[in-house]
């Protein structure tokens, strides 16, 4: 990906507010100033003046902390922290050969080296020419290696490990002076970066170097400074106030606490407070959903607003009730939307973002955030066991226990963020799973982390994936794959006239928002529930059309069935897209398809009944067009099957699928 074209620019500025604007014109100012404060590779720069390293490091975990982490978590957390030394710590699925030893500008996807000489307000990170992958570059400094380092150090006192997490802080505070390179382009990383020193520290504590390293450190000193002021300044704003400023505040916030070095530690303190209690409020709706409905993103704003609270709790300054309150929807909320299995909802974008890793990076996140949030909150009866994550060991032995009030069952229903989940009966055996959204197109004006999915679904069948969602799969360096893992013919709704429902103004922003409208909503423990909605993305079409669409669940007879019309002029072209999970064989044969899959030993099979009005179409791993891909996880793609039938709209149609499951 090239650096944004001038129409990118105009198209951005329409999405901003006046009031954004006028930020963004001091923002230019500011850096422009500040230009003159940057640091060269080499030099020291002064210690801030207010520094008073004899006050000591904040809020230290209890001598008897140790006591009841989880043999299996730990073992796995040492085997990753061994990856970092072995030089097998992998970067969404890429070996970073170099993680004992991390080269910081470095990107192993593209070879090409980002700039680490430059001031960082003249480097264009979007631009892979100049930076490479920049999430690969990104990913090493937010140190999640280096707190795995330093848990593994807490959990066994093998000296190895502190000495490697104390190198890789002090290489890369040598490295990335004040301004200077691509690591100081974006300030959520500054955020994150600050999360993970404050934990290097907390769990290095008892080592007796560790002082050497932190307090008696001048670059330390200097970094942890400079990230606070850099975070006052340039924090996102307007359109951009997304997850990114949550991140900007729980990191200031978290650091401020736990380095009360500085004079103005505690005015960074009260401000990043405030700051994180009215973006938390701002970016979530009353029933507990993150306003980008991007539920990987929920995860983290939830990680994040936890790590801050707690830290903000072992200072004794905690958060307020509202927020604690917030804070324990958000988790109600994630622990009601996951499926038998403990999978989350696929919708919207997901990078894996992490607020703070001190477990195996490949133990589940749901998995460990929902175990926090038990330790912190308590779990009401409805919720499934989450236990053994060292991470929700180490903030209830920091935090304190909040009581608040809770709901008697989990809700099916989420209003707001038009979130539904249909789901058969437990005493039916076999969960079957079925997300339908029906909710706003995403967050503020440009919606970045929104994918065009209205009316999509996703089914599963005991945990896997039926109807799927197909992921993200990327967000810089292949446009071609941005835009078709976010449009809608990557989702199993209907696409008319060959858009998506939304228009893209560029990998993350969208110039026009469908508004969905639910018509009717039955869910519950009943045998049968249904849903409908419709939205109006169509409508800005020069032949405009509706889609509505209504979906059963029968449980007793283990059926989905979709109901497809759409209200437009016929003649006009429409494509229905059935996108299944890697994990299925489909065999179709005319208007139905068999379904395959194996779980353990055992075969299990389903059908898919198809409208013979439409003219159905197998892909499987296609580039061109891309069709036929699936998402595992961030940076990966692998090969699954889609049905795509295509026909067009006449007065009477009335599509209907009809999927049977064991």
């Amino acid at each position: 990906m090239s650096r944004p074209a001038a129409g990118w620019y105009i198209r951005r500025l329409r999405g901003m507010s006046l009031t954004e604007v006028a930020y963004r014109i001091l923002d230019a100012g500011r850096r422009r100033m500040w230009a003159r404060r940057q640091v060269q590779a080499g030099e020291a720069g002064a210690l801030p003046p207010d520094t008073r390293s004899d006050r000591g490091f904040a809020s230290r975990l209890p001598l008897s902390a140790r006591v009841g982490v989880d043999s299996g978590a730990a073992c796995a957390l040492i085997t990753a922290a061994d990856a970092v030394l072995d030089g097998t710590w992998a970067v969404f699925g890429t070996r970073r050969i170099d993680s004992a030893n991390p080269d910081w500008f470095y990107d192993p996807v593209t070879g090409r080296h980002a700039p680490d000489d430059r001031l960082s307000f003249r480097i264009h990170h979007r631009d892979e020419n100049e930076t490479g992958n920049i999430k690969q570059v990104w990913e090493m400094s937010r140190h999640h290696q280096v707190t795995v380092l330093a848990a593994a150090w807490w959990l066994t006192q093998d000296e190895r490990y502190a000495e490697a997490a104390a190198e890789q802080l002090g290489s890369w505070w040598r490295a990335n002076p004040f301004l200077t390179g691509v690591n100081w382009t974006s300030s959520i990383e500054a955020g994150v970066r600050l999360i993970s020193w404050a934990w290097t520290r907390r769990l290095l504590d008892e080592w007796p170097k560790v002082r050497d390293h932190f307090e008696h450190n001048d670059d330390a000193l200097r970094q942890i400074a400079w990230h606070q002021e850099f975070l006052g300044a340039f924090r996102s704003r307007g359109s951009s106030a997304n997850n990114h400023v949550i991140a900007e505040a729980a990191g200031r916030l978290v650091a401020a606490c736990a380095f009360p070095w500085y004079g103005r530690s505690d005015r960074w303190r009260a401000r990043a407070a405030a700051l994180l209690e009215e973006e938390l409020a701002a970016n979530t709706f009353a029933d507990g959903l993150n306003r980008e409905l991007a539920t990987d993103y929920h995860r983290f704003v939830l990680e994040l607003g936890l790590v801050a609270a707690v830290e903000a709790d072992a200072h004794d300054c905690p958060l307020s009730e509202a927020t604690w309150k917030r804070l324990t929807r958000m988790l109600d909320a994630a622990a009601a939307i996951v499926d038998v299995t403990g999978r989350p909802p696929r919708q919207g974008d997901g990078d894996e973002g992490r607020g703070l890793v001190v477990d195996d990076p490949e133990r589940d996140p749901w998995a460990t955030v929902l175990a926090t949030g038990c330790a912190l909150l308590g779990a009401p009866d409805w919720w499934s066991p989450h236990a053994g994550a060292i991470e929700a060991h180490l903030l209830g032995s920091l935090g304190r226990r909040h009581e608040v009030q809770r709901p008697a069952a989990g809700p099916s229903r989420f209003s707001e963020a038009g979130l539904v989940l249909l789901r058969s009966p437990a005493k039916d055996g076999r969960e079957i799973w079925c997300r339908c959204d029906g909710g706003p197109h995403g967050f503020l004006s440009i919606a970045a982390h929104a994918h065009a999915d209205a009316l999509s679904l996703e089914v599963r069948h005991d945990g896997v994936d039926i109807l799927a969602d197909l992921g993200t799969y990327c967000y810089h360096g292949e446009p071609r794959w941005r835009e078709w893992f976010r449009s809608t013919a990557a989702h199993n709704t209907i696409e008319i006239g060959g858009v998506s429902q939304a228009e893209s103004g560029g990998p993350f922003m969208w110039t026009t928002h469908p508004r969905t409208t639910t018509l009717a909503c039955d869910v519950g423990e009943q045998p049968v529930q249904t849903w409908c909605a419709k939205h109006d993305g169509y409508l800005r079409l020069s032949t405009p059309a509706v889609h509505r669409r209504s979906v059963t669940l029968d449980s007793p007879g283990r059926r989905v069935i979709v109901t497809d019309t759409v209200e437009a002029t016929a003649g006009v072209p429409l494509r229905l897209s059935w996108h299944f999970g890697p994990d299925l064989v489909v065999d179709l044969d005319g208007p139905k398809a068999t379904l395959s899959w194996q779980v353990g030993p055992e075969e299990r099979q389903g059908k898919l009944m198809l409208d013979s009005r439409l003219a159905w179409t197998v892909y499987h791993a296609q580039v061109e067009p891309i069709a036929g891909w699936y998402s595992p996880r961030f940076g990966c793609r692998v090969p699954t099957t889609s049905l795509v039938g295509r026909g067009f709209v006449s007065p009477s149609i009335r599509l209907t699928t009809e999927l049977e499951l064991p």
